[in-house]
């Protein structure tokens, strides 16, 4: 797809160099000289989900990073971006753990694990995250 001039919308374009490492093109209709904006990176919609959920979840920031492989100012950016406020409840501690399938079958067979907290199984690419609430000892 061939860009288009953004003075004159021409469609009538050449190549004419690269500057900065980048495409620059000359406008054969008004003679103007125009680079295009290459496109930036691009997070997956999955993780910018995956990440909001384990912020409303009580996981820290820099946890999320290590847990999703995301920067941990990329979650920032999104809590401010979409106004995501966690919620205010003090008396509980989110704990988590990574498992594979088999790992998260043995744990949740065993009966003493499930008791005592609440908690919530969610998905990451092949693997579980069990995140399991505590009462704060007082």
């Amino acid at each position: 797809m061939k860009p288009q001039c953004p003075k004159c919308n021409s469609l009538k374009i050449i190549k004419s160099g690269i500057i900065a490492e980048r495409q620059r093109y000359k406008c054969k209709d008004c003679l103007y000289f125009f680079t295009v904006k290459k496109p930036g990176k691009q997070i997956d919609n999955y993780y910018v989900v995956k990440a909001l959920q384990l912020y409303l979840e009580g996981i820290s920031y820099r946890e999320i990073e290590r847990i999703l492989g995301i920067s941990h100012v990329s979650v920032m950016n999104w809590v401010r971006k979409y106004r995501i406020h966690p919620p205010e409840n003090y008396d509980y501690h989110p704990t988590y753990k990574i498992f594979n399938h088999q790992e998260l079958a043995e744990f949740m067979q065993n009966s003493s694990n499930l008791k005592g907290a609440g908690m919530i199984i969610t998905e990451i690419g092949d693997k579980f995250m069990l995140i399991k609430w505590e009462r704060f000892k007082k």
